[in-house]
Parts: C-alpha cells; sequence; structure tokens
C-alpha cells in the first residue's frame, strides 16, 4: 500500500501502480486483485488463506512528478519478486525511497533557462532569442519554486506564470535582446507547460482508465488554457503602454 501511494504521488500512471502493488503481493502469497486506483486515491483489499482480510481507502495527495522515486519503486518490486527482500527490509526500502531529496532550486532554475532556450531555438529562434528565453526561463522558474507552488493555486499560478514571461520577453524584445518576440514567449512559458500529465492522461485512457485519464487531461487542458490566459494579458498590458506592440 507504501509502495503504491508512493508512487501515486510521484505522478504515476494508474497501471503501474495497480501492477507495481500486484507484483508485490503476488510475491508473498497475498491475493489482491480487486484494486481500485484513481488520481488521487487507492481502494485496496487484501486476502491471505481466504480467512485474514486486509482493506484500506488511503487519500493521496499528488504533487509533481518524480520519476527517481518512480524508477526506485519499480525496481524495489522487481527485486522483491526475485526474493531479495523480507517483508520487513521491503518496508525499510519504500520508507528510503520516500525519503530521496527532491532535486535542488537551483539545478531546476538552471534546467527551466535551458529548456526555455532550446525550445526557442527548436522553433527556429536566433540566438539573441535563446539567451532572452534563458533568461526568462529562469526568472518564471523562481516564481513558480518560491510564489507559484507555495501560494497560489493551480489557475492563479499559470496565468500569472504566462504573464510574467510575457511581459519579460516583450520588454526584452523592445530593448533589442531578441529578434522575434513570439518564439521568445513560447520557449519561456515551456516549464510552465504540464506535459507530462497531458502524456500520462491520454495513456491512462488508451489502458481503459477512462475517469483518471480524463481528470488528468482536463488538469493538463485547463493548466494550458491559463498559460494562454496569462500571456494574453501581459501582450494587452504591454500594447497598453507600447504603442505598436505586435507579434512578429
Amino acid at each position: 500500500m507504501q509502495a503504491g501511494c508512493l508512487l501515486l504521488e510521484s505522478g504515476a500512471e494508474i497501471f503501474r501502480v495497480e501492477e507495481t502493488m500486484e507484483r508485490i503481493c503476488h510475491h508473498y502469497g497475498i491475493k489482491a486483485d480487486r484494486n481500485f486506483v484513481l488520481t488521487n486515491g487507492i481502494f485496496f483489499t487484501a486476502e491471505y488463506d481466504d480467512v485474514n482480510v486486509f482493506a484500506r481507502v488511503q487519500r493521496v495527495k499528488v504533487g509533481g512528478s518524480r520519476l527517481d522515486r518512480i524508477e526506485a519503486v519499480n525496481q524495489l518490486s522487481r527485486e522483491i519478486e526475485s526474493g531479495m527482500y523480507t517483508p520487513d527490509e521491503a518496508l525499510k526500502e519504500v520508507d528510503r525511497i520516500k525519503r530521496i531529496p527532491a532535486i535542488s532550486p537551483g539545478v531546476q532554475i538552471f534546467a527551466s533557462g535551458v529548456g526555455s532556450a532550446a525550445f526557442t531555438f527548436l522553433l527556429g529562434g536566433s540566438l539573441s532569442d535563446c539567451l532572452a528565453a534563458f533568461f526568462v526561463g529562469l526568472v518564471v522558474y523562481v516564481y513558480v519554486l518560491f510564489i507559484f507552488k507555495r501560494y497560489l493555486s493551480k489557475i492563479v499560478g499559470n496565468i500569472g506564470g504566462g504573464l510574467l514571461a510575457t511581459v519579460l520577453c516583450i520588454f526584452l524584445y523592445f530593448v533589442e535582446v531578441g529578434d522575434h518576440m513570439n518564439f521568445m514567449i513560447i520557449g519561456s512559458v515551456m516549464p510552465l507547460v504540464p506535459g507530462i500529465s497531458f502524456t500520462n492522461g491520454i495513456r491512462e485512457i488508451a489502458e481503459e482508465n477512462y475517469i483518471s485519464g480524463a481528470v488528468r487531461l482536463l488538469d493538463a487542458i485547463l493548466a494550458f488554457l491559463c498559460i494562454a490566459v496569462g500571456v494574453g494579458i501581459g501582450i494587452s498590458i504591454m500594447g497598453s503602454f507600447v504603442e505598436g506592440v505586435f507579434i512578429l
């Protein structure tokens, strides 16, 4: 149950959570074929010798994607199947995985800048466009880590992120740092885009987990719309101060 909750809160797909839990139970001789996993909760029932029954409902608070944790739990389930762990040892390993530290804020901020610059280059931006997007990507992720995630809801946070990126890009464009405003803006908002959630939502629907897939897709689409609203607000604000603001 703890392994399943850890996977789910780290952003794993529903079928991966169910498969991992079934692998662990099967190895220890426990019948657990009536599990029901949703995007933010697990309904778990297990039987041992058709006499002892365990049932639990656990609400899971889903955070950001932690692929390192997902990979570690997947590896643990395979090692359990190969007989490397007793139940107590496996539980200690799950606790260890839960304590794996996240990537440091500095690395995340730098990766955001690199990602923004890379997307700008892929879209056909010039070197100066990439440099501008790199700077804006850094600022946007500082906002994400220290304001968005701490104090704002997803809707307000994504609107604010799109607004911040757009205002900065337009300002840099008018001080002649960057040649193509549209490429700069698109590249700079990429760190806000929930690509993993969108992809997982499609995978969930493909695996016939329609409820969780629809929830993930709706969450991702809502984020897309909020980012677009923020960009539109930014263009409107800057257009009211600078005559002739056009996306060229």
